[in-house]
């Protein structure tokens, strides 16, 4: 394993160095011509389409990092800006795109991906060709170079005769050695040096968090009169509705409790029963603004009772070493039980595996389910419920559903636990 992971690194770090060198320079040549057109007019029309390509290479580098080496690199552009048509919105167009810090910021990274990008990239590939150039040394192609007056080195050893290619083979073979193991590494490193240029700055970050903020605090309000008026909905319709027939039971058997005692006791029974009906419905209205066993047990167990209540199978595994804010188990149940209903409602699955566990200061939950996929949280309530549900904790939620299946739907709150 170690050896395909080598060798797949020096592979891949000799194309990020070829290609590198030449997207990147071609690139920021076609930008800075393009900016200084400007002046001429011409600019106006080539500036957001170069500056389009720049931003196209940048996201496939972002999607390499994280297929290759694992490192994740936010994207930091945000949404296009609304420019009006013509001449007008041309210039519009340029002059947000100029005035965007991201812009320079690839404008930089650009640099550095023409130079020290493409040193790092071919580091892993270096290795492996010094695995391979020593010992060809060795055998004998040493000989015609030093005798045509070459002066050849390898590395740090001088080549002048068979001992010294003996040394330069023993060592290329060394350095190969050490690629396999440390060229997954050195590719990390090639990345993270993009990483520094191409993730959001810190103003950056912190200007979407307050956007994101202030769109889920509007949609948390939203949420949350939409709650109120489904509780006022359920006591009028429910609760009150029977209250107020027992009320008038209750004066009846008050009438007729001497002249028809037999009658007073049915009514009387009637009542009883209404009581039980409507404590019931009490409980439930209750269990459905913050579950008993929530509050007793934690989200393990919560989540545990609510898949035996579906009509499907369900497989648990919920790992937790404590117990998250109250506000933020009562969001995650809430999500997972309209996960699990969507599932067992429109997926067409007879199985369904929820995930539940704790790491890295954030609480990662999947539903998954083996049904005929195609949820979009675009074309529905419910996962939009989830996103507005999550985002008041500033959680995510991702849907990967193919048509055909199966779907994944992935949510994640920041939070921490307590024993």
């Amino acid at each position: 394993m170690k050896v395909r992971e080598g060798l797949l690194a020096g592979a891949r770090g000799f194309w990020l160095a070829v290609s590198g060198a030449v997207t990147a320079t071609v690139l920021f040549a076609f930008a800075m011509v393009s900016v200084v057109m400007i002046v001429l007019g011409v600019g106006l029309f080539t500036t957001p389409l170069v500056l389009k390509a720049v931003r196209a290479h940048a996201n496939q580098r972002r999607a390499q990092a994280l297929d290759w080496a694992g490192v994740r690199i936010p994207v930091p552009y945000g949404p296009p800006p609304a420019v009006k048509g013509g001449i007008v919105g041309r210039v519009e167009l340029c002059l947000a795109l100029l005035k965007d810090r991201t812009t320079w910021r690839d404008a930089q990274w650009l640099l550095v991906e023409m130079t020290g990008g493409v040193l790092t990239a071919m580091l892993p590939a270096i290795l492996l060709v010094y695995a391979v150039w020593g010992p060809v040394l060795a055998l004998g192609v040493w000989k015609p170079i030093v005798n045509a007056g070459g002066n050849e080195w390898f590395a740090f050893i001088h080549i002048t005769g068979q001992t010294s290619a003996n040394m330069a083979a023993a060592l290329g073979l060394a350095l190969g050695v050490l690629g396999l193991f440390v060229n997954p590494g050195l590719l990390r490193f090639h990345f993270g040096l993009a990483s520094a240029f191409l993730r959001p700055t810190r103003e950056t970050e912190l200007a979407r968090r307050v956007d994101r903020l202030t769109e889920t605090r509007y949609e948390a309000v939203d949420s949350s009169a939409a709650e109120l008026r489904r509780i006022e909905r359920d006591l009028h319709d429910g609760a009150q509705a029977r209250l107020v027939a027992m009320g008038m039971s209750l004066g009846t058997v008050e009438a007729l409790i001497e002249r028809d005692p037999a009658e007073a006791k049915r009514l009387l029974a009637a009542a009883r029963a209404g009581t039980a009906e409507t404590l019931t419905e009490l409980r439930d209205l209750v269990r459905g603004i913050h579950p008993p066993v929530l509050a007793e047990r934690g989200l393990a167990d919560a989540v545990r009772a609510l898949a035996l209540r579906l009509p499907l199978a369900v497989e648990v595994d919920v790992e937790l070493t404590g117990r998250a804010a109250e506000p933020v188990e009562s969001a995650a149940y809430f999500a997972i039980s309209e996960a699990l209903t969507n599932a067992a409602k429109h997926s067409a699955a007879d199985r369904i595996w929820l995930d539940v566990r704790h790491a890295e200061g954030t609480l990662r939950i999947a539903v998954t389910d083996n049904g005929r996929g195609g949820a979009d949280p675009a074309g529905g309530t419910g996962l939009r419920g989830i996103e507005r549900r999550l985002g008041a904790f500033d959680g995510v939620l991702a849907v990967n559903s193919p048509h055909g299946g199966p779907t994944m739907v992935t949510m994640e709150i920041p939070c921490a636990l307590t024993r």
